[in-house]
């Protein structure tokens, strides 16, 4: 019997699976050939100390997946970094399920924030636009040199840099709060004007 995998926000008690996430980390990026922030067992066991996580495992407690908040300008700007999914969970949805748990996290923990990512992956960029993102130019995102520096152990850093920090291989994507409620709000003005038609040429 197939077991249930549970998505969940991390706590004190997951910190034993830092030294796995993060191996996952650093192999998964070796395999595309593509950098990303290194980040050690300890950082990510501050992250899931803080609250700041987002985990999934098995019933039996096997490691599935995991995401990570990390705040910019002093809440001004918030990226869920990190997500990664073992290999053999991988093409199971579990990654936009993580993807949706992280993104409800922070919009609790900083509801006034922007959200933003860097990525080349296709299967990312899909989920960041069911969830609201719009790609933008990098000079939308945050400026906080911090941020940036983790660009660095990155195998396209020298191409980041040579281009000023204005473009590269990941596609920058966005998620303004504002915009979403605007959005939401035209929605139901849409569907407002539809039933009123729709009562007019049924009378």
């Amino acid at each position: 019997m197939e077991q249930q995998i549970i998505v969940r926000v991390a706590h004190s008690g997951d910190v034993h699976y830092s030294i796995t996430i993060t191996d996952e980390m650093a192999s998964s990026a070796k395999a595309r050939g593509t950098g990303i922030a290194k980040r050690s067992p300890e950082y990510v066991a501050k992250k899931i100390e803080e609250g700041k996580a987002v985990i999934a495992h098995t019933e039996d407690g096997t490691w599935v997946g995991f995401c990570y908040i990390e705040a910019w300008q002093h809440g001004q700007f918030v990226a869920n970094s990190g997500l990664i999914v073992s290999p053999a969970f991988r093409k199971s949805g579990i990654a936009k399920k993580i993807k949706q748990t992280i993104f409800q996290l922070s919009r609790e923990k900083y509801p006034n924030a922007k959200l933003f990512g860097l990525t080349t992956g296709l299967a990312v960029m899909k989920i960041n636009s069911e969830l609201g993102y719009e790609p933008v130019t990098y000079s939308e995102l945050t400026d906080d040199e911090e941020f940036w520096a983790g660009c660095k152990s990155c195998v396209n850093y020298e191409i980041l840099m040579s281009k000023d920090r204005k473009n590269c291989m990941c596609t920058a994507m966005l998620y303004e709060p504002q915009n979403a409620i605007t959005t939401v709000q035209q929605q139901e003005k849409d569907l407002k004007s539809k039933l009123l038609n729709w009562f007019r040429k049924n009378k």
